[in-house]
């Protein structure tokens, strides 16, 4: 990555007098980085802001490379070499600001957190929802964070999806549990409870999924799509006075937007309270019926196997004991 140059009395980051003020930031490309476009070496100075951006701030004179204003994006850059950005806000850098906020951290350590989310909290800052995210609290949390991509948040949660996330500290960290998830070694298992009777007491799905062509905030099967795959386990079925649901378990085998609740849609059986994807409010529910319950990595830095487990927040709690009567809950 881009390295901070060393300090002097001219500081590499000054802090801007107003939100609306540009950001100059200073770095010196590192020999990870010689050879590569100018936009994708910005990219490690300041991950909150979309490469297009970092490209408009170039064609409109704000970056300099060893003190002489960079016109092309795509042009080298070499190891050694000094490079200059002022960084004029967008809403998006607007949010990646800290706020303190409680977070329920379920293991801590200087290398990552596990941190189980509850229902109705945003992830990372989007259109409508600018403040008040889990990135937010983060960089409250850990202000270093701000010098890591996304944050240190490898993975994500839907806003009313509840449970168990990984939350990498250092960049070795968030590298390590990246290429982890991307390589399917990070096991995550989810609850649910799904509209109808689900007769089979254990399948697979595996369609591929991609953004709905209909609907740019929805996801579909479609055949040209990225790989799905989810095991499903069926845990326990009623009849509710909202109709027959049925409570399940879900295993992960990729992790694409809005997966479990695409995948038992695509077979009938949508999530309880997912309106999204032909769900309803039921058993007293007014989000979907969803929650990571279990998650397992490798340690970035040990090896050591982790597992962690946390059970569903009251809402879904109440609404599970109406179906699981057996075990009286999940």
């Amino acid at each position: 990555m881009v390295q901070p140059p060393p300090q002097t009395d001219n500081p590499s980051l000054t802090e801007p007098d107003d939100d609306d003020a540009p950001e100059r930031r200073t770095a010196v490309v590192s020999r990870e980085l010689h050879g590569v476009r100018l936009d994708k070496a910005l990219v490690t100075m300041a991950d909150e802001f979309s490469r297009s951006h970092l490209q408009s701030l170039i064609e409109q004179g704000h970056v300099w490379v060893n003190g002489v204003v960079a016109n092309s994006a795509s042009r080298k850059v070499l190891a050694g070499q000094q490079i200059d950005v002022d960084l004029v806000p967008t809403p998006e850098s607007r949010a990646f600001r800290p706020e303190a906020m409680v977070l329920p951290i379920v293991f801590e350590d200087e290398h990552l957190m596990v941190i189980n989310k509850p229902p109705g909290l945003v992830v990372h800052p989007a259109a409508g929802n600018w403040s008040g995210t889990l990135l937010n609290g983060v960089l409250a949390h850990h202000p270093t964070a701000a010098t890591l991509p996304r944050a240190g948040i490898v993975h994500r949660l839907d806003k009313d999806t509840s449970g168990l996330m990984v939350v990498g500290k250092t960049l070795p960290a968030v590298t390590a549990l990246a290429r982890a998830i991307a390589a399917r070694e990070v096991h995550r298992e989810y609850l649910a409870l799904v509209h109808g009777h689900l007769g089979q007491a254990s399948f697979r799905v595996d369609v591929p999924l991609a953004r709905d062509p209909q609907s740019r905030v929805r996801m579909a099967v479609v055949a040209s799509g990225k790989p799905a795959q989810t095991d499903v386990t069926r845990l326990a079925v009623a009849e509710t006075a909202d109709g027959p649901v049925s409570a399940i378990r879900c295993k992960l085998h990729t992790g694409r937007t809005h997966q479990i609740r695409v995948h038992m849609a695509s077979r009938g059986y949508p999530l309880v309270g997912d309106v999204m994807y032909g769900g309803h409010p039921a058993l007293g529910l007014r989000r979907q019926a969803l929650h990571a319950t279990r998650l397992g990595l490798a340690h970035p830095q040990t090896g050591e196997m982790l597992w962690f487990d946390a059970a569903p927040p009251a809402d879904l709690a109440l609404a599970w004991q109406q179906v699981d009567t057996r075990h009286g809950g999940p």
